[in-house]
């Protein structure tokens, strides 16, 4: 057993599944880091990347298009999030209970939207994914080419996001007023920013990062629609974002330490490990529980995190 463990095949093919693995992981962190820094805890990233895995694997399915897939699950994510930003933001609802429930509606609805598209099947409908594509040059580099240059385009995206979101959050004015309305909104106020459309735009963006990674799954993943499909990833990205600090670079790193645990034991077990198969499964979250309570301790939360601001109360 250890002499297929310790070879070059395995370490390659197992850093190769980590990058793969940590993308929808990665990428709705990214959103969620938006979202958070404006104060707004959003627990429904579960929901919202289901309601982005149905639409962009029907869509593509019904139409031929992976991209206009992608683009239609992004833009439900971000629909799907307006009624969490509604509830938090406007109605000042308790945002924990609020995204619960925006979890359970959208596992439901998301089942509900499959059956009626597509029916009950023996065979379920399956898509072309996006392939992988090589890197010219830098794909035949030994290992390293095997490694990082041969995925499929939106895991090259979605790492492109990262010093994307990095410039955004430190160097701009919009990053300046998130982070204002959520550490004061009440000066931030006072200084003529709205408080309410920065914090609407924050969930927006973290819906549409979540909707783009739950068409991933099915999409460039997968090749079809379960209802299992996310698999718990909606609450770890959450997670990732607190283990992160609220930091682009750190929820990259957050998200690849899951995805080398999913790659672990993806591959032990094809190995043929004689470990049972449900502790195998609870590997990446056990690893990412051990984490997170770890990382919590030094996080520093913005001061209005999960307090609804409003002008009359003081």
């Amino acid at each position: 057993m250890l002499e297929k463990i310790f070879t070059t095949g395995f370490f390659v093919s197992l850093l190769a599944s980590t990058i793969r693995l940590a993308t929808p992981i990665m990428v709705p962190a990214l959103g969620q880091i938006y979202t958070q820094r404006a104060g707004i805890l959003n627990l429904g990233v579960e929901g919202t990347m289901l309601m982005g895995a149905v639409t962009g694997f029907a869509v593509a399915c019904l139409t031929g298009s992976l991209w206009l897939g992608l683009l239609c699950g992004m833009l439900t994510g971000m629909l799907w999030s307006a009624i969490m930003a509604w509830l938090s933001i406007t109605m000042k609802a308790n945002q924990v209970i609020a995204g619960l429930g925006m979890n359970i509606l959208g596992a439901g609805l998301a089942a509900y939207i499959y059956r009626v598209i597509f029916g009950v099947q023996s065979l379920p409908p399956a898509i072309t994914a996006f392939q992988s594509i090589s890197v010219p040059g830098l794909s035949d580099i030994p290992i390293l080419g095997a490694v990082f240059f041969q995925h499929n385009a939106l895991v090259y995206l979605g790492f492109l996001l990262l010093p994307l979101n990095w410039f955004i959050l430190e160097k701009t004015t919009f990053g300046l007023k998130i982070k204002a309305v959520g550490e004061h909104p009440r000066a931030a106020d006072s200084k003529g920013v709205s408080v309410a459309g920065v914090r609407y735009a924050a969930v927006l963006i973290g819906g549409l990062y979540a909707g783009a990674a739950g068409a991933f799954m099915t999409i460039a993943y997968l090749n079809t629609f379960t209802e299992a499909v996310i698999g718990g990833r909606g609450y770890i990205a959450v997670a990732v974002v607190i283990f992160a600090r609220f930091l682009p670079v750190r929820a990259m790193w957050g998200a690849l330490l899951f995805g080398f645990a999913s790659a672990l034991q993806m591959r032990l077990q094809a190995l043929g490990v004689a470990i049972a198969n449900q502790l195998m499964l609870m590997l990446p979250y056990i690893m990412t529980i051990i984490a997170l309570v770890f990382a919590s301790n030094k996080a520093e939360f913005p001061s209005a995190y999960t307090i609804p601001y409003s002008r009359m109360e003081r």
